[in-house]
C-alpha cells in the first residue's frame, strides 16, 4: 500500500522533502475566537503531517492567551497526543478570547515564549479576528525580538536565528462568513444540526397546524440561515446581506395564508440572528412571531437553536475537509520564506487553495462595509458566486407567481429517476419540477423509471405536489435500474403521446448508460431529439463527468457515524480490528474519503491493486499500534476492490495473524449506506444543480423556439457535473472516451490524490501529490 501514484510537476511529497525537511523546524499550532466542529480534526493532521515531515509540533493550549502566559501552555505534541479527536466536537486544545494580546506587551510576551522553543512557524485556526492578530504578531516579529534581546529576555543570536515568523491560517467558523473560501471548517456540521432540529420540527409542527420561527446563528453573515432555507424549503427567510423590501411584513402574512390555502399544513420562517431590514434596524425572532399572530392568528412558536449548532459530532465533510486543510497547512509553512505573505488555506470547488490571508480578511470587511452603508447588492455579490446563486434559487423555488404572470412556454419536461435511490433524488425532482414551472414548461414526472415510461407511468406534477420533498430519504417517484434499450419504441410512442420536448434524468451510472442508448437512437427515432441532461446521483460517486454525485456525501456521514460507533464499542476493548465493507460496486471513493474521515488504518480500493504483501504489512502495522496507547484498528474494504480478497477472506487473515495481539470483528454495512434523510450538501447539491439543469433545458428549448428545429448535436445531450472549480455541462458523446464501462467507473478519479494523505494521517509512509500547491492566488469571489 505504499505505491507512489503522485508524479505531478513538482513530483511527490518525498521528493519535496529533500528540498523542504522539516528537520529543526518547530511548528505551533493554535485555535482561537469561537469553537467549530472539526478544528479537531484539523490539529490532527497538522501534527501528524507536521511529524511525519521531521518538525516539531507544539500545542499552545487556550489559543493567544496560552500563547502570552506561557509555560505550561504550550506543549509539544507527539502522534499519539492526538488520536481520537477526529469525530469529537469543539477544540482539545482549547480557545479563548485574549485581550492581553491585542497589546503590544502582550504580543512581546507571546514572541519570548515562541523563542524559548524556537517556534517560528505558526498554524492558527479560528475566524478573521484570529487571522488579523495573527498576521499583525508577523509583521512585529523583528522588532519584537530586538526589544527582548535588549531587555535581556533572549539571547542576541536568536534575534538573527529566529528572524522570520511563518503564518498559515485555516479558517474555524460555523458561519461560514470568510471571504476566499467556499466552505469555512465547521459550517457543514452547523447544518446538520439545523437540518436535525428541522426535520424533527416539521413532524410535530405538521400534527398541529403551526407556524415556527427559527433562529439560527449568523450575526454578521447569513449563510447557515440561507443554506437551511433551501435545503428543507422554508416559506420566507431573513438573512443580513438581503433585508426584505418594504412592506415584507404583508408579503410574507399573504405568502403564509397562501401556503395554508393551499393545504400546506406547516410554515417555517428561519431567521439569521443578525437578521435586519432596509435601515439596519434588527428583525427579531418574536417580532416575526407577534406579526404572524396578530395578523393571521396561527398557532406559532419560536425555536431559537443558539450553541447547539457549534456542538456534536463534526460531519463527514467537515473532518475530510480539516484534514485536508491541516496538512496543506504545513506544507505552506515548509514552503514559506521571508517574503511569502501570511496565507490562508482555502477550499474552492475540491481543492486546496492558498490566498494572501489580507487580502481575504479586506474581502470579509469590505461585506459588512457595504451592509452597515445599505449597500445590501454589494454586500451580496461580495459574498461571492455560491451565495448569489443560493440565494436566486432560493427566491425562485419558494414564491411562486401567479398563474397569469407566467408566460407559457408551450414545451413539455418531463423528469425521470433511474437506478438505486440516491438521497437528495427528491431535493434534486422538486428544485425541477418549480423552476419549470416557474419558466413557463409543463411539468410531467415519470414513475419507476425507463421500465414506467416505456408502459406510459407519466403524470404532470404541480408545484404543491413536491412541497416537502427535501428532507425525504429515497425517490418518491420510485426509481429502476432498468435501461432504455430493450423498450425504445415504446418510450418513443410515449414521448409522441406526451408531447415532450425536452428530459432530465436524475440517476447514477445506469442513467449515464440510458442516456447514451437514446442518443445513439435518435437516428432511428426522431422523438429522441430533444434536449436531454442527466444530473447524477448515485452513493458510488461513479458517474464519469462530475466530481460529486448526490447522495454520496449522505452515505459518506452514514459510513463515518458508524465507524465512530464501531471504534467506541471497542474504547471497553482494547487490542482490537474492525474490518467494515462499503458499497460503491468497483468504485472506492465511499472507502477512500470514509477512512479518511473515520480515521482509518487502511481502505482497499479496486483502483489500487494490493496484494498478500500488502494484508501482511498492514497486519504487522497493527501489531505494532497495539503496542502503543492506542489499541484498536479501523480498516475499510470496497466490497468489488478484489475477486479473491473478499472480506471475509481479509477478516479470516487478519484474525489468524492477529492471534495473541488482536482479535477482529468484522461488519457488512449494506443498504443503509443508500437510506435515511439526506445531508444538507445532498439537499442543497441536488437543488442548485438540479436548478441549473433546467435553466439549460429553458435555454435550449428558447433557442430554438418557432423553428421546429430537432435537436441532433452532441451538446444537447449532457451530464451535468462538478468538476474542478466549475459547474460543465459535458456531451456524453466525449465522455465515452473518459468511461471504463466494464467496471463502470471514470478512466481519471481527483479523490484517488487525496489517497495518501489517510496513509500518512495512519503513519505509513507514503508519497502526495503537491503539483497543485504552492501557488499563492488572489482572492476573488468564486464559486459553484
Amino acid at each position: 500500500m505504499d505505491a507512489d501514484h503522485s508524479q505531478g510537476p513538482k513530483g511527490s511529497l518525498r521528493k519535496l522533502l529533500e528540498h523542504l525537511s522539516g528537520a529543526g523546524k518547530a511548528i505551533g499550532v493554535l485555535t482561537s475566537g469561537g469553537d467549530a466542529q472539526g478544528m479537531n480534526a484539523a490539529v490532527r493532521a497538522v501534527v501528524r503531517m507536521g511529524i511525519y515531515v521531521g518538525a516539531k509540533v507544539y500545542f499552545i493550549y487556550e489559543g493567544y492567551q496560552g500563547m502570552v502566559d506561557g509555560g505550561s501552555n504550550i506543549v509539544e505534541a507527539d502522534w499519539e497526543s492526538v488520536s481520537s479527536i477526529l469525530q469529537v466536537g469543539g477544540t482539545i486544545i482549547g480557545s479563548a478570547r485574549c485581550q492581553a494580546f491585542r497589546t503590544r506587551d502582550g504580543r512581546l510576551k507571546a514572541a519570548c515564549n515562541l523563542v524559548q522553543r524556537g517556534i517560528t512557524n505558526l498554524c492558527v485556526i479560528g475566524g478573521d479576528g484570529s487571522l488579523t492578530g495573527a498576521n499583525l504578531f508577523r509583521k512585529e516579529w523583528s522588532g519584537l525580538l530586538e526589544e527582548l534581546a535588549k531587555n535581556g529576555q533572549i539571547e542576541k543570536e536568536a534575534v538573527q536565528r529566529y528572524a522570520h515568523l511563518n503564518v498559515v491560517g485555516m479558517v474555524g467558523s460555523i458561519d461560514n462568513d470568510f471571504c476566499g473560501t467556499d466552505m469555512t471548517i465547521g459550517t457543514d456540521s452547523a447544518l446538520h444540526r439545523i437540518i436535525e432540529v428541522v426535520d424533527a420540527i416539521m413532524t410535530t409542527a405538521q400534527s398541529h397546524q403551526r407556524t415556527f420561527v427559527l433562529e439560527v446563528m449568523g450575526r454578521h453573515c447569513g449563510y447557515l440561515a440561507l443554506v437551511s432555507a433551501l435545503a428543507c424549503g422554508a416559506d420566507w427567510v431573513f438573512l443580513p446581506e438581503s433585508p426584505p423590501e418594504e412592506g415584507w411584513e404583508e408579503q410574507m402574512c399573504v405568502k403564509l395564508s397562501e401556503n395554508r390555502a393551499r393545504k400546506k399544513r406547516l410554515n417555517i420562517i428561519i431567521v439569521a440572528e443578525g437578521a435586519i431590514d432596509t435601515q439596519n434596524k434588527p428583525i427579531t425572532s418574536e417580532k416575526i412571531k407577534d406579526l404572524v399572530v396578530t395578523q393571521l392568528g396561527y398557532d406559532t412558536r419560536v425555536t431559537i437553536l443558539g450553541h447547539v449548532q457549534r456542538g456534536g459530532t463534526p460531519s463527514a465533510f467537515d473532518r475530510i475537509l480539516a484534514s485536508r486543510m491541516g496538512v496543506e497547512a504545513v506544507i505552506a509553512l515548509l514552503e514559506a520564506t521571508p517574503d511569502t505573505p501570511a496565507c490562508v488555506v482555502s477550499l474552492s470547488g475540491n481543492h486546496a487553495v492558498r490566498l494572501p490571508l489580507m487580502e481575504c480578511v479586506q474581502m470579509t470587511q469590505d461585506v459588512q462595509k457595504a451592509m452597515d452603508e445599505r449597500r445590501f447588492q454589494d454586500a451580496v455579490q461580495l459574498r461571492g458566486k455560491s451565495f448569489e446563486g443560493n440565494l436566486n434559487t432560493y427566491k425562485r423555488l419558494a414564491i411562486k407567481l401567479p398563474d397569469d404572470q407566467i408566460p407559457k412556454t408551450n414545451c413539455n419536461v418531463a423528469v425521470i429517476n433511474v437506478g438505486a435511490p440516491a438521497a437528495g433524488m427528491n431535493a434534486a425532482v422538486r428544485s425541477a419540477v418549480r423552476m419549470g414551472i416557474a419558466d413557463g414548461h409543463r411539468m410531467l414526472a415519470i414513475y419507476d423509471g425507463f421500465d414506467g415510461f416505456a408502459k406510459g407511468q407519466i403524470k404532470e406534477i404541480g408545484w404543491t405536489d413536491v412541497g416537502g420533498w427535501t428532507g425525504q430519504g429515497g425517490s418518491i417517484l420510485g426509481t429502476k435500474r432498468v435501461l432504455p434499450g430493450k423498450y425504445l419504441e415504446e418510450i418513443a410512442t410515449q414521448m409522441r403521446m406526451h408531447s415532450i420536448n425536452a428530459l432530465l434524468i436524475i440517476g447514477g451510472f445506469e442513467a449515464y448508460l440510458g442516456l447514451l442508448e437514446l442518443s445513439a437512437a435518435r437516428e432511428k427515432h426522431e422523438e429522441f431529439c430533444v434536449p436531454m441532461v442527466m444530473v447524477p446521483a448515485t452513493v458510488s460517486n461513479n458517474v464519469p463527468g462530475s466530481d460529486f454525485s448526490i447522495g454520496a456525501d449522505t452515505a459518506l456521514n452514514t459510513i463515518t457515524d458508524t465507524c465512530d460507533r464501531i471504534k467506541q464499542s471497542a474504547s471497553g476493548t482494547k487490542r482490537r480490528v474492525f474490518i467494515i465493507e462499503t458499497m460503491g460496486g468497483y468504485c472506492g471513493y465511499l472507502a477512500n474519503m470514509g477512512g479518511l474521515a473515520a480515521g482509518a488504518d487502511a481502505a482497499y480500493i479496486f483502483e489500487e491493486p494490493f496484494d498478500i504483501r500488502d494484508l501482511q504489512s498492514n497486519v504487522e502495522h497493527l501489531t505494532e499500534k497495539m503496542k502503543t496507547t492506542i489499541q484498536r484498528g479501523l480498516v475499510l474494504r470496497n466490497e468489488s476492490c478484489s475477486e479473491n480478497y473478499t472480506t471475509d477472506f481479509i477478516y479470516q487473515l487478519y484474525s489468524e495473524e492477529g492471534k495473541g495481539v488482536f482479535d477482529c470483528r468484522k461488519n457488512v454495512l449494506g443498504h443503509m449506506q443508500q437510506g435515511g434523510a439526506p445531508s444538507p450538501f445532498d439537499r442543497n447539491f441536488g437543488t442548485k444543480i438540479s436548478a441549473r439543469a433546467m435553466e439549460w433545458i429553458t435555454a435550449k428549448l428558447k433557442a430554438a423556439r418557432g423553428r421546429g428545429k430537432k435537436f441532433t448535436a452532441d451538446d444537447s445531450v449532457c451530464v451535468l457535473g462538478i468538476s474542478k472549480r466549475n459547474v460543465i455541462f459535458q456531451p456524453v458523446a466525449e465522455l465515452k472516451k473518459e468511461t471504463d464501462f466494464e467496471h463502470r467507473i471514470p478512466k481519471e478519479q481527483w479523490w484517488l490524490k487525496l489517497r495518501p494523505l489517510m496513509k500518512i494521517l495512519a503513519k505509513y509512509k507514503a508519497s502526495y501529490d503537491v503539483s497543485d500547491s504552492g501557488q499563492l492566488e488572489h482572492v476573488q469571489p468564486w464559486s459553484v
